[in-house]
């Protein structure tokens, strides 16, 4: 059992830390002329490098709330789980923490979704996709599983 708890931990862990990294990181989408990510667009211009604020419009807006609302929901169920682990009751589930880990994959689900689908508009068509969107793509199956494992798991002695 211990090292089940410990296998999901970091699980849990590994998801969580592929969201801070896809979240805060620079590189969703990356060119020749720059790179551009949530917050800021960088482009290596003749007289340096030059980064502008990522004002887009309410899509971007909509990407950065989403992925912020996942890396805090799977902070708080971390925490829940802990917390469940010392006080939940001999044969109970862990329900609350997988419902907040499912819905921190839900919502980087939809932040990947609305970027992929909006960039064509806002990215030029010679950068390509960089390694903070992949992470987040791949931190959305891992966040989706351990918050199944996670109700379906039974606290035993």
């Amino acid at each position: 059992m211990l090292l089940l708890l410990l296998g999901i931990v970091f699980l849990h862990v590994a998801a969580l830390v592929l969201l801070f990294v896809s979240t805060i990181t620079s590189v969703w989408t990356t060119g020749n002329i720059g790179t551009s990510d949530l917050w800021l667009n960088c482009t290596s211009a003749v007289g340096g490098p030059r980064c502008d604020p990522a004002s887009a419009g309410e899509w971007i807006q909509a990407v950065q709330a989403v992925m912020i609302l996942s890396i805090i929901f799977s902070c708080i169920s971390l925490i829940l789980f802990f917390c469940q682990l010392f006080t939940l009751q001999k044969g109970g589930r862990f329900f609350l923490t997988g419902i907040f880990q499912i819905l921190a994959g839900l919502f980087v689900m939809c932040g990947g979704i609305i970027y992929t689908v909006m960039s064509p508009n806002w990215v030029p068509e010679t950068e390509s996709f960089g390694y903070s969107y992949i992470l987040a793509w791949v931190a959305f199956p891992l966040a989706l599983i351990s918050g199944v494992i996670y109700v379906i798991l039974r606290k035993r002695e």
